[in-house]
């Protein structure tokens, strides 16, 4: 079991860091049996374009700078892979062991993850530790306390037929997380969800869309939640839902491994510093971009905001 962490290290104020899409894997030992289905068509993309996209170099440095920033938590949301093959899941794998220790490391899969249906065991499985909650278990959603933290992780990946990209949460996950945020807001935790597709509309296409995103924005609406957190559009944005204390900030990472000179879209991962304030928490979003030439990482745009603790009278 995940230890419960009471306090945050340093103090009052908690630094959660968020990346996603890394990409990381190269295929280049993938064996033409697993290239079967969409696998194929994934490979061919990443043969043609993505591999000249998502360079290991710049991973490698961003993650070099995200180790001098000591987070005291580290959120992952998807796309670890290229196309969900068990070998590419053991790569990702040895490198979350070099991120950190999974206590300190909340990963949730994305659609590249799970590109084709494929044995538990021998993919995701073999992130089991970074994927567990405070009580042991692995069904999505999971939730994991930390300092004044409710991480509350969401799975939206699942394989879909060719040239789609879309995830689903479906009715269990959303009853779940009605249940989580409730209990969470009642203990008084910053509750942060992690899920891989943007719940809004409008940031993607609905071929790319989280397909019942109008379902969980009625849960948020009804529950609250102080930050959600995605991936998979591979370009920094930011949103809002409603909430029953005022708006919910709804905040989209670049892929941490991209080479891409379009604006917001350079690699990149943020930093939260969340700290309690009387009504509610007061928070600190700073991004941390590495563009061209690659050296080194430098500080990109940042802001605050206060968001409200809603009491269920």
């Amino acid at each position: 079991m995940a230890p419960r962490i009471t306090e945050p290290p340093g103090g009052e104020t908690f630094t959660l860091a968020h990346l996603s899409d890394p990409h990381l894997t190269t295929l280049e030992d993938v064996r033409w049996p697993e290239l079967l289905g969409k696998r194929l068509l994934g490979y061919l993309s990443w043969q043609r374009r993505r591999r000249h996209i998502h360079l290991p170099r710049v991973l490698e440095r961003l993650m070099a700078d995200l180790g001098h920033q000591a987070p005291d938590h580290l959120a992952i949301t998807g796309d670890l892979t290229q196309i969900g093959t068990p070998s590419e899941c053991r790569q990702a794998r040895d490198w979350l062991a070099r991120c950190g220790e999974p206590a300190m490391v909340t990963v949730t899969p994305g659609n590249h993850d799970t590109y084709a249906p494929a044995p538990w065991q021998a993919t995701l499985g073999q992130w089991r530790s970074y994927m567990e909650g405070d009580d042991g278990d692995i069904t999505f959603p999971f939730l994991r306390r930390r300092g004044p933290l409710a991480l509350i992780a969401l799975s939206s990946a699942l394989p879909t037929a060719p040239l789609l990209a879309s995830g689903s949460l479906g009715p269990s996950q959303l009853a779940a997380l009605d249940r989580l945020l409730e209990d969470s807001g009642r203990e008084g935790l910053c509750r942060v969800v992690l899920i891989h597709h943007p719940p809004i509309a409008g940031v993607v296409n609905r071929r790319r869309g989280l397909d019942d995103a109008d379902a969980f924005a009625r849960v948020l609406a009804r529950r609250g939640a102080e930050l959600v957190l995605h991936g998979h559009t591979h370009r920094s944005s930011r949103g809002y839902l409603a909430g029953p204390a005022g708006t919910i900030p709804v905040i989209g990472v670049p892929s941490a491994s991209a080479r891409d000179g379009r604006e917001g879209r350079a690699a990149a991962y943020h930093l939260y510093r969340l700290r309690p304030i009387a009504a509610g928490w007061h928070i600190q979003v700073r991004g941390r971009i590495l563009d061209h030439p690659f050296d080194a990482a430098h500080d990109g745009p940042a802001w605050e905001f206060e968001a409200a603790t809603f009491t269920d009278p």
